[in-house]
């Protein structure tokens, strides 16, 4: 397996069970990065413990809760990395995400972000009852996510740090404020993020955040009335499609 110029910021929040895996989802990959920053926000359970058995191969911080997005933010900052990638502590990569995302940028280098394919899945440790409460579909979906985004670090930086006011809907902030700047995203159609549902994903656990979204989305409101009042006109680019 070879290496590239990637960086991974892994955030987590009392997500012992899930965290392990995560991060051989990374390690795994048949084009592994550079380097894993996993950015504990404040865990109160084993979170710590499970990171460490990494740290041969991971860079693991400890901070104050401030939210996933504060979190990544800190990875960020310390991302070597010519690439950043997203990832959460209780989802997993497919084997050749990284491999895959990369290619884009080789034959399509105008392009400063792919995304690709998620799917959902039901996570095996909870109990069947409890499972059929949560709707899970059966095919993948195409969506902007940060696990299933690969970016170049000079593109993500033009855009700017997530909020770190946002406890949830702070990537669709980050995205919204991207296309406001033209940025050139790519969908690639093929699963590249297997997304965990478990019953305690932090949209249900930051219920009493979910006004973040409508804030989130006042303020690209906002900036498009700012943007048709200043320019003449435009023209959008259509998003690109590749087929493995």
């Amino acid at each position: 397996m070879g290496t590239c110029q990637l960086s991974v910021i892994i955030p987590v929040y009392n997500c012992q069970h899930y965290l392990g895996e995560a991060i051989e989802s990374v390690l795994n990959q048949t084009l592994q990065p550079q380097q894993i920053i996993v950015i504990d926000d404040g865990s109160t359970d084993g979170s710590a413990r499970v990171a460490k058995k990494f740290e041969a191969d991971i860079l693991y911080i400890w901070r104050d809760n401030g939210g996933t997005g504060a979190a990544r933010n800190t990875g960020v900052e310390l991302a070597q990395g010519e690439f950043l990638a997203f990832l959460d502590a209780d989802d997993l990569w497919t084997a050749d995400k990284t491999e895959a995302q990369l290619k884009v940028f080789a034959t399509h280098p105008e392009i400063d972000m792919v995304f690709g394919l998620t799917q959902q899945f039901i996570s095996p440790d909870i109990d069947a009852g409890t499972g059929n409460l949560f709707v899970c579909p059966a095919e993948p979906s195409k969506g902007q996510m940060a696990g299933s985004m690969l970016i170049r670090r000079d593109a993500f930086l033009r855009v700017g740090l997530f909020d770190p006011g946002l406890r949830v809907g702070e990537f669709l902030d980050w995205y919204l404020r991207a296309q406001a700047l033209a940025l050139k995203p790519f969908f690639l159609a093929k699963v590249v993020l297997r997304r965990r549902i478990h019953g305690n994903n932090t949209v249900l656990r930051e219920h009493a955040s979910q006004l973040d979204y409508v804030r989130v989305l006042k303020a690209a409101l906002d900036r498009r009335r700012a943007m048709n009042s200043s320019a003449s006109g435009g023209s959008h680019e259509k998003d690109g499609l590749l087929r493995p």
